[in-house]
């Protein structure tokens, strides 16, 4: 029995067909970068919102006849120089920190995304105005920027993410405008504006699908530089007041013990942030490389 003769035409015909969105979808989750993100941020995303039911103490409550103590069975991560249980905090200050970075991103992402398509279907001048504004503002350094914020009002969870999406949305919204710019010239797009396809019509089906690729890369990177903002702004003695943990807070009161061997105190924050922001940026490369029609 001979085995029936595929013809190359046939094999491509028998090959399975995906639209562009399968191929990013198959491309992304084939790359083992996504992989490791993924499974690093589920193991933060646990740690700091399911830990705590079934770790049910009180991160902020002192042991007196305990401080300082080195990890046992009592206090799995040991204790700070007020008695406190450091696991304890380590997943509860993981809740702000998470928090502030992924809600800080999200709003950044939508406002810059409205303000740069705004600005490139805009006539001229408003577009030039609209970037002027976007200029000045990014010559003004974020830190002093965020310093100012954080000083003139009271810290909390809400001025977190608004203090940092108020200096992440200018990127956004540059980087949106160019690609709205470049995409609205295209043969397609310039075809359904000549039978008469309404603005919102183009909007909605030619330029979002198109830019929204690189504008999920590019907030995936900015919820990484939110969590960073938030652990230098707390430990700079700036971000949400005490004793209410996060990571940024609890490192920097652990670098008062540095020189006492209390090493508990210092890698559990350390590590914690050190693995948010590799697991998001594992993600942010795995987008890139999906997206990019190159690869």
């Amino acid at each position: 029995m001979q085995n029936p003769v595929v013809t190359p035409a046939e094999a491509v015909e028998r090959e399975p067909v995906f639209s562009y969105q399968g191929r990013v979808w198959r491309r992304f989750w084939r790359n083992p970068m996504t992989i490791a993100g993924v499974l690093g941020l589920v193991f933060l995303v646990l740690l700091s919102f399911v830990g705590p039911l079934f770790y049910p103490v009180n991160p902020i409550q002192p042991h007196l006849t305990a401080v300082l103590q080195p990890p046992s069975a009592q206090f799995p991560l040991g204790t700070d120089g007020l008695g406190r249980d450091e696991l304890a905090r380590l997943m509860v200050g993981g809740q702000s920190s998470l928090i502030v970075g992924f809600a800080a991103a999200i709003v950044a992402m939508a406002f810059g995304t409205v303000y740069g398509m705004v600005a490139a279907l805009s006539n001229k001048w408003l577009d030039s105005l609209l970037m002027r504004i976007v200029d000045i503002l990014l010559s003004i350094p974020s830190l002093f920027v965020l310093l100012f914020l954080d000083s003139v009002f009271q810290p909390s969870v809400l001025l977190m993410v608004f203090i940092i999406a108020s200096t992440s949305w200018l990127g956004v919204a540059r980087l949106v405008r160019a690609e709205v710019l470049s995409i609205k010239t295209r043969t397609y797009v310039e075809a359904a504006q000549s039978i008469g396809a309404g603005t919102w019509r183009i909007m909605r089906i030619y330029l979002i699908p198109n830019f929204l690729g690189t504008v999920l890369v590019a907030v995936t990177f900015g919820i990484a530089d939110a969590i960073i903002t938030v652990a230098t702004l707390s430990f700079l003695g700036l971000g949400l007041p005490p004793p209410a943990p996060n990571w940024g807070g609890d490192l920097a009161t652990a670098m008062s013990y540095m020189y006492q061997n209390s090493w508990w105190l210092i890698y559990p924050p350390g590590l914690a942030i050190l693995l948010a922001e590799l697991s998001i940026n594992f993600l942010g490369d795995a987008l890139r490389q999906a997206f990019d029609t190159r690869l």
